[in-house]
């Protein structure tokens, strides 16, 4: 193959997109000098969202890759504007639908790392309110005493010692919230109110991105010119690629198009497909993976602990039909691609190892993002032979088993 055009949907994530150009940039050049191979980048030379262009020399080819973002971070940042009160009140709520549905209880049958990254903002949310308190409970007393001291007393006194004590348990809310750079709690709350707050139904204002990604994907599938069209959803954007590309074939695509390939990377599917109302995303799952129009392949990895790891992701919603063909579901296998130097500085990175997918590996093994994206396989062609890892959870787990009627 010569020609490829990226399409790549990012997971909750507010920053601007050319974080994605620069990761690219950087950890491709690095995985090239690994690997052996040539790979430079360029100015965009398409039309349309933010991207870049790639130009690989791998294996005696050269090809030309052209690489974008279908943008939501702007929807994500409108859903991050919750006030502190607001943010706590998210919190109820969502853990009320996961707990009340039963979801969170079935969650725990597959991973138990992205339950435990679903409880940490939780639990941390709520370390940083006692806190508050114990603080706004402790300048109380102390003004107390003072006011005790200077012969003052009565209700009075003791109301005028409260106010203090709550604005600076308020104070400190505000510090925790200032510095969620380094603690991620409002950030995971958000995700996850945003995740749950429709039950599993996709949001409006997501429906209307999602059919604009849909325009973009199919005017590059009528160019004659490309010989693959690959589509690439990321942790939340896994789920979204899902029910755009569903959307897509269920229209029909051109009869000589290029090829078209799907890679989901770090899905984190049952988040939203074990919800009770995601009739949406549980009919766009069963449909997808009976179809021979694409070839899917999801890779996720055991040390990925934001990541439902190895959890076939129609199999475990309970949608799998007789004639499933996809996804393929392999390994990135951390612990293997990665050399124990490097795996024990980023054992705990938590956040960092959920992107690592998107990065180099110092001892890669048949997963390379840089080969797939710019490569000269599709990504048909790469896992061809490919058997689907032993390890996989392909067992339905999921209560909700529902989809829309045809």
């Amino acid at each position: 193959m010569r020609r490829r055009r990226v399409f790549y949907i990012p997971g909750y994530d507010p920053i601007h997109p050319r974080r994605y150009r620069e990761l690219y940039r950087k950890e491709g050049a690095e995985q090239a000098m690994i690997s052996g191979y040539s790979l430079a980048l360029a100015a965009k030379r398409t039309r349309g969202p933010y991207g870049w262009h790639a130009t690989a020399e791998m294996d005696g080819m050269r090809v030309e890759t052209d690489l974008e973002v279908l943008v939501w971070s702007d929807i994500v940042r409108g859903s991050m504007e919750a006030t502190i009160p607001g943010t706590y009140w998210q919190l109820l709520r969502t853990a009320w639908i996961y707990i009340s549905s039963g979801a969170l209880r079935r969650l725990m049958r597959l991973r138990k790392g992205p339950v435990i990254a679903a409880l940490y903002p939780v639990g941390m949310l709520l370390v940083q309110a006692i806190l508050a308190l114990l603080l706004a409970w402790g300048v109380a007393q102390a003004l107390g005493l003072l006011a005790g001291l200077a012969g003052l007393g009565g209700s009075l006194a003791a109301l005028l010692c409260s106010v203090p004590g709550l604005g600076a348990g308020y104070a400190l809310l505000h510090w925790f919230k200032k510095r969620d750079g380094k603690f991620f709690a409002y950030y995971l709350m958000h995700d996850y109110a945003h995740t749950a707050a429709h039950h599993g139904e996709m949001a409006p204002e997501l429906e209307v991105r999602m059919r604009r990604f849909r325009e973009l994907i199919s005017e590059a599938l009528q160019d004659k010119e490309l010989d693959e069209v690959l589509v690439v959803g990321h942790s939340s954007g896994a789920h979204l690629g899902v029910s755009v590309l569903a959307d897509l074939i269920r229209a029909g695509l051109p009869a000589d198009r290029p090829v078209l390939g799907f890679l989901s990377l770090g899905q984190v599917v049952p988040m939203v497909s074990f919800l009770p109302r995601a009739l949406r995303l549980r009919t766009d799952l069963q449909y997808l993976c009976q179809r021979e129009e694409l070839a899917w392949v999801d890779v996720t990895a055991p040390g990925d602990g934001c990541a439902f790891a190895l959890c076939d992701p129609v199999a475990v919603s309970g949608v799998a039909p007789k004639g499933k063909r996809w996804p393929l579901v392999i390994s990135a296998a951390f612990t293997q691609t990665l050399s124990p130097e490097r795996w024990r500085q980023l054992r705990w990175r938590f956040f960092r190892l959920h992107f690592q997918y998107l990065c180099a590996f110092d001892r890669p093994g048949d997963y390379d993002y840089f080969r797939i994206t710019a490569g000269p396989l599709t990504l048909a062609d790469r896992y061809r032979d490919r058997n689907p890892s032993r390890s996989r959870i392909d067992l339905p787990i999921s209560k909700f088993t529902s989809v829309a009627a045809e």
